[in-house]
This record gives structure tokens, sequence and C-alpha cells, in this order.
């Protein structure tokens, strides 16, 4: 009896003397975000050569959340140039902005979002917005020397028609067509006729929104 008792006393000293592991957690796993990136105009449409926009928006997780880090570029396809170019570039990727823009033809824009690995492992995929259209319209400067109507439109409009229209009750019916000349200007005369009401359309076509004015003789 005391052999056995001494074998389980030696047993269990030995298991005390066992140095202790430690069991530590498995380090967090790095996440990978999908982004979205959106684009706001402040003007639907602009005046070739005197109107300038501003651009803005953010880049965002499913989440809602902002992202912080990377860099978004803001890219132009115009009727005149239809390739995507960047033309401006903002490091702040969580909320942009880009100023004095002056697109010289109807333009499509979208911002790109590069993308980045965080140090921590965590991935903000790139994403671009969709594309955002801004009409351009011409510009156009008339002048009302008695009963005539002079008006001068650029750019590229030599020869071009322009299409007037007479007030008639609640409507606006055909009234004359003219042509610019090879300087884009145009020279209509109204009837001697108070109160006659007419209208100045300068269609649109590939390049530029068209637009119309609106006249009374008095």
């Amino acid at each position: 009896m005391r052999f056995t008792r001494l074998i389980a006393g030696l047993t269990t000293a030995g298991l005390l003397g066992l140095a202790p592991v430690a069991i530590s957690s498995p380090a967090d796993a790095a996440t990978t975000y999908t982004t979205t990136s959106s684009i706001a105009a402040s003007a639907p449409e602009v005046t070739y050569g005197d109107d300038s926009l501003s651009i803005n928006g953010a880049v965002t997780t499913p989440d809602g959340g902002s992202v912080y880090t990377g860099s978004v570029a803001l890219q132009v396809y115009s009727a005149k140039n239809p390739v995507w170019t960047t033309i401006q570039t903002d490091d702040s990727a969580g909320s942009y902005y880009f100023f004095d823009i002056k697109p010289d033809s109807n333009s499509l824009y979208k911002v790109v979002y590069s993308g980045i690995t965080e140090t921590n492992g965590d991935v903000y995929t790139p994403s671009e917005s969709a594309p955002l259209a801004v009409g351009v319209k011409r510009k156009a400067v008339f002048k009302t020397p008695g009963l005539f109507l002079v008006g001068k439109i650029k750019p590229d409009f030599k020869r071009k028609k322009v299409v007037l229209k007479r007030k008639k009750g609640k409507k606006y019916v055909a009234w004359k067509k003219v042509r610019t000349n090879k300087k884009g200007v145009f020279r209509v005369k109204a009837p001697n006729k108070r109160g006659f009401k007419f209208s100045v359309t300068i269609p649109a076509d590939k390049k530029y929104s068209g637009f119309t004015d609106y006249y009374q003789v008095y």
C-alpha cells in the first residue's frame, strides 16, 4: 500500500511541475471593402465661354461609410474630344471637389477611384461613378436696333439655320427661317406691330445644346 501511494504522489508532483502554455487568439483578418463612387455637378448646362462648373462627390463602402484614403481622378469625354481624359485629381477620396471646369462642348464626366491597400491589410477596391452629362449652349449676343433683331452666335455657327416663330393665340407657330453668315451673324426684321411676340431658336446639334429666346415689339 505504501508503494502504491508513493507512485501516486510522484505522478501528481510531476504533473504540477509542467510549465503552463499560453493560448493566444488569431490576429484579426483583413477586410476587403467594395467601394462606390458618386458624382454631382453644380449645373446641368452652361454657356460656352461664360460659365464654369464645380463637381463633387464621395467614395463610400457598402454600409455608407466614407473612404478617406486613395485618390480620385476627374475624367471628361466631350463631343470635341471623344476620349476619356483626366483633367483634375484629388487625394481626398472621402469627399472630393473639383472647381473651375469649363466644358468646350456637350460633355460626360466621371470620377475614377484608385483603390488602396491599408497598412493593416484592409483593401478598398477601385471604382468609378456613372457618367454625368453636362450640356453646353453656344454663346449668343442679341441686339434690337429699332424693329431689327441682330444676333451673333458662336462657336461653329457659320451658315447655320435659325428658327423664328410668332405667337398665335397661346402657341408659337412657324414664322421665318434665316441663316447666319460666315461670322455666325443673322439679322431679321419684326413687323411694326405693337405687342407682336416672337421666339428665336438656336437648334441643338451633336456638339451643343439648343435654346430659345423670346421677344415682343413695344
